[in-house]
């Protein structure tokens, strides 16, 4: 689902199936603002022609309702008439208040829940290449944050400015009719009041868009160290991390307190100007009343009136700001729905995992200079145990990534087959079924080990719980020698591991990965550096059930360890980006070189540390 669209219309798509319900309330907001409209007009009627004595006008509306309800000096002897005219009015008032915003509610209700599940079901669709971009923080912040605002604002000032400007004019209309010299006293202070509006929403908007960058930046130094308290605690860092969040924290603060003292100044000057309107359409009733140009009554209405529309105005500046702050959140929410989504090509095919790997002249560079991986090629033939091997920031796991298109290679960077096939012109989906990768740092979610596990399955098909497991299941358990681990918790496979597994161990979490991805089934299966974790004894015994169990299967290990890799079919030794060395354990061992300074380093260093277990033995 690509959007590429502006603003506007990006509001407009969230607002789909809510636009009947914000007319609904821009409606009642409506006939809230004409009952307002109408109850001076009954209390000018009521001073002038009920309490004193002025001829009711029998052409206006509410001279016609007198007339009906028994004229002026039936309602003279009974008051309470119109008394109760002006209650039915509140009480309709209060009835379309109430409408208002109940459907106000529901629609800015609606508009956020698909909002949300917009930007989450484009968020799921996005390349990981966005997503090691773009900080979890800041992401979040613009799905939650964000949001409200764009919601407050549709909801608060969008629906009532229909309202606003109706009742601007009206309140004009019946202050041109009371007198003009009001009315042109109260028109003046308006044009001030916009143009202050617009010079204010010209200063605020960078000052909004520094607040919400600092409050992501906040969001992702929270998530940082809630994901990350063990090595926090571990390293016993907690000192420096308060110190970072209140720096962080004090910077935010600040751009708001700096917001806050514009827009105090803005509200505060605008207050000025409202308040000088005011005194000076008083002092001008005064005036006419003593020289009988108006009437008590309706210096009373043009009092209201005035006071009607002085508030619209105001609002209309407050709607200039809280426009600002929104025209920041719908920019910072399109920069997600604009994000190109991850596509197929073309005419795109099913994956079909049972034949070849081939690698052809692979380069490839994160950031366009420096190349990762420089001209490698090699073939893993179906059914095939390949061994990958290299030193930190040697390519190891970017060959996997590659292979998994969670980075896309470009026309001249080389190209990567299975079954002959170009990689770029199978589809995503399919080619990552056929694929599966267990990772160094596994993640497993917030659930029991049963359902951590059971997400290998296609979807709708995952398991819930222990009595829900199945054979295979217990069987891809027994291969990751998880089986043992799980019976001696409490609760077994109903065992929940916390975010992020934080219950399990390292080796715990590796082998529930492991057990995952062999549920799977995937014909192709990638093990990077996923038994790291785990003990020399568990490691061989977890090899050892993968060669006797998936023997049809196309198996690629990279490892640090030349033990885990030393029995496979085929082994590559990469160094910066190249292909050194390659061959089986044999042929490489005999060659003297980088990987048999490897095996001998690590042999040393196992005689050694068996040498030190048996002198401790002893002692």
């Amino acid at each position: 689902m690509t959007i590429n669209k502006s603003k506007l219309s990006l509001t407009l798509f969230f607002m789909k199936g809510s636009v009947h319900l914000f007319l609904l309330s821009m409606i009642s907001t409506l006939a809230v603002s004409l009952s307002e409209m109408i109850t001076p007009k009954l209390i000018t009627l009521t001073v002038d022609s009920i309490i004193e004595d002025k001829p009711i006008d029998a052409s206006a509306a509410a001279g016609k309702l007198a007339i009906r309800l028994g004229g002026a000096e039936y309602l003279r002897e009974h008051m309470w008439i119109m008394a109760v005219a002006i209650i039915i009015m509140a009480l309709i008032m209060g009835v379309f208040k109430y409408l208002a915003g109940y459907f106000g509610t529901a629609a800015s209700e609606t508009l956020t829940e698909r909002t949300r599940n917009s930007l989450y079901f484009k968020i799921e669709r996005l390349p990981f290449s966005w997503h090691t971009e773009n900080p979890s923080g800041d992401i979040i912040q613009r799905c939650t944050s964000d949001v409200e605002t764009l919601k407050n604002f549709l909801s608060e000032q969008l629906t009532s400015i229909v309202s606003t400007v109706l009742m601007i004019a009206l309140s004009l209309a019946f202050l041109f009719g009371i007198s003009g010299t009001i009315a042109m006293i109260a028109l003046l202070s308006i044009p001030v009041i916009f143009s202050f509006s617009f010079l204010f929403h010209r200063l605020i908007r960078r000052r909004f868009a520094e607040c919400d960058e600092n409050e992501g930046v906040l969001s992702s130094v929270v998530q940082e160290n809630l994901t990350g308290v063990r090595v926090v605690r571990a390293f016993g860092r907690e000192a420096h991390e308060i110190d970072k969040f209140t720096r962080q924290n004090v910077k935010y603060t600040n751009c708001w307190v700096k917001l806050c003292r514009i827009m105090s100044g803005f509200w505060a000057v605008g207050d000025l100007i409202g308040c000088v309107q005011v005194m000076l359409v008083i002092l001008a009733g005064i005036y006419l009343c003593i020289g009988d140009k108006i009437t008590t009554g309706e210096f009373i209405a043009a009092i209201t009136y005035n006071s009607m529309l002085l508030w619209p105005v105001r609002r209309l500046g407050r709607m200039v700001s809280e426009l600002s702050k929104a025209d920041i959140a719908i920019g910072r929410i399109s920069y997600i729905m604009n994000a190109p989504e991850e596509t197929d090509a073309e005419n795109a095919c099913p994956a079909d995992g049972t034949g070849d790997v081939e690698f052809n002249r692979v380069s490839f560079s994160f950031d366009g200079k420096n190349n990762v991986l420089s001209d490698v090629s090699f073939k893993i033939k179906s059914g095939e145990t390949v061994g990958i091997l290299g030193g930190t920031g040697s390519g190891k796991s970017t060959l996997m990534q590659l292979l998994c298109r969670l980075h896309d290679l470009k026309e001249n960077q080389g190209s990567i087959t299975l079954s002959g096939v170009d990689i770029r012109r199978l589809t995503a989906r399919s080619l990552r079924q056929a694929v599966g990768i267990v990772l160094q740092e596994p993640f497993l979610f917030s659930r029991s080990i049963a359902e951590n596990i059971s997400m290998a399955r296609i979807e709708g098909q995952e398991i819930r719980g222990a009595s829900d497991i199945d054979s295979d299941m217990r069987k891809a358990s027994e291969i990751a020698c998880l089986e043992d681990a799980v019976n001696g918790f409490v609760h077994g496979y109903d065992t929940v591991v916390g975010e992020r597994g934080v219950t399990l161990s390292g080796g715990q979490k590796q082998r529930v990965a492991i057990a995952r991805i062999l549920l799977r089934g995937a014909p192709i299966l990638i093990f990077d550096d996923s038994l790291s974790a785990v003990d020399a004894e568990t490691d061989a015994k977890i090899r050892r059930a993968i060669r006797r169990e998936l023997k049809g299967s196309t198996v690629i290990i990279i490892s640090h360890r030349i033990s885990s890799i030393m029995h496979a079919d085929d082994i590559i030794v990469l160094d910066q980006g190249k292909i050194v060395e390659r061959g089986n354990h044999s042929e490489l061992i005999n060659k003297n070189g980088t990987y048999k300074r490897i095996y001998d380093l690590q042999s040393a260093d196992a005689s050694e540390s068996a040498e030190k277990t048996e002198m401790e033995v002893r002692i």
